[in-house]
């Protein structure tokens, strides 16, 4: 079996979804809109290798605390239809037709929050997804999270997690991201691939021999 696995936000998308995710609840009026200039203090550092990851989290959670998981439901939903379904990169949609032609299994990775990631890959018919897992009590989000973060080393320890799990071990493994934070999943699968990679990434792409794509809307 060959797996073909997928960051999401800057690789599937023209975007960042927990980014976009924080503008649609400020439009809605569900947090307070602050909160934009909070994240994008803290997404600058995630561009240069450094994010912390904990401060991120909390932050970006906040406005979903208390809420159950079936309440979020629809508002995600709306989100998905608004705001990413447009972002979707036309070359993004036919690569995951052409796996699905071959028979590759897909998965979407990313450090995002599965609470978005999950409906995400769903809305992209990809049936696998890993995301941060939330943390709930007595079946409510608490605005923590759980476990090792699916980011930069964490993705492979999450990956392999997933794959014990279900007992999997596939003959061979294509990875796209655009981020060095990918770093480690692009080295880790047998067929890299950059997606809109920035210099220091597309370099690294081209002295290894990497795949190296551009692509738009």
């Amino acid at each position: 079996m060959t797996l073909a696995i997928f960051d999401l936000d800057e690789t599937l998308i023209a975007g960042d979804s927990a980014s976009l995710w924080l503008e649609f609840l400020v439009r809605r009026k569900l947090a307070p809109a602050a909160i934009l200039e909070q994240e994008r203090a803290l997404m600058s550092a995630y561009y240069q290798g450094r994010m912390d990851m904990d401060a991120y989290m909390a932050l970006t959670l906040s406005p979903i605390r208390h809420w159950q998981p079936a309440d979020l439901t629809p508002l995600v939903e709306e989100f998905i239809e608004q705001d990413i379904a447009p972002l979707v990169y036309p070359e993004a949609r036919d690569r995951l037709d052409w796996h699905r032609r071959l028979g590759h299994e897909l998965l979407i990775i990313s450090a995002t929050g599965e609470h978005l990631v999950k409906p995400i890959a769903h809305s992209l018919g990809v049936n696998h997804a890993i995301g941060i897992r939330l943390e709930c009590c007595d079946g409510i989000y608490n605005g923590r999270t759980r476990g090792v973060y699916s980011y930069q080393e964490g993705k492979i320890t999450r990956l392999q997690e997933w794959l014990a799990e279900r007992q999997f071990a596939p003959a061979l493994t294509y990875g796209y991201s655009d981020s060095l934070n990918d770093l480690p999943l692009l080295e880790y699968v047998d067929r890299p691939t950059v997606i809109n990679g920035g210099d220091h990434l597309a370099r690294l792409a081209a002295e290894r021999g990497w795949g190296n794509l551009r692509w738009r809307l």
